[in-house]
């Protein structure tokens, strides 16, 4: 059995990082705090914080739940990533 070439790696820094400045834009942008934003997500206000920091990576069901909570599609927070 030939052996495979290795899979090209991710930039997964730099998608981690538009995902986390396309959040703090959206919640910027719609005016609201951390807390407020959490609520609209019905996630944890500190899980926010540690996103749109660096320190936490969302998981992609959480950020299904962001788009639901806006009504917008999924597509949409991706734009720019």
């Amino acid at each position: 059995m030939l052996a495979r070439p290795p899979l090209p790696l991710l930039h997964t820094r730099h998608c981690s990082s538009s995902v986390q400045e396309a959040l703090r834009a959206l919640r910027r942008k719609l005016g609201v705090s951390q807390e407020e934003f959490a609520d609209l997500w019905r996630l944890d206000r500190t899980y926010v914080g540690g996103i749109e920091r660096g320190e936490r990576n969302v998981a992609l069901v959480n950020i299904e739940k962001l788009a639901r909570a806006l009504k917008i599609p999924l597509s949409e927070l991706f734009r720019g990533v």
